[in-house]
């Protein structure tokens, strides 16, 4: 499994293949806003991430969505 840890994401593959829902340009003000994982700098005209950084990414979403539907339907 640890090949896949490093493996690299496209900007492209982010949407299509993942379905990170947001333009070049979001992704760009979530990243230097700390809310996004970090690009890769390939060369001049180049950027991929980290898959797993994506994917944690994602599940911090989700936690916190799960978090918020359990604290709205607790009494």
């Amino acid at each position: 499994m640890a090949q896949f840890e490093n493996r690299l994401v496209s900007k492209k593959e982010l949407k299509t293949v993942y379905g990170i829902p947001y333009t070049p340009q979001h992704i760009g003000r979530l990243e230097a806003a700390g809310d996004f994982p970090k690009r890769i700098q390939l060369g001049p005209n180049r950027v991929a991430w980290v898959l797993s950084e994506v994917n944690a990414w994602v599940l911090e979403r989700v936690d916190k969505r799960d978090a918020s539907v359990t604290a709205e339907t607790s009494f």
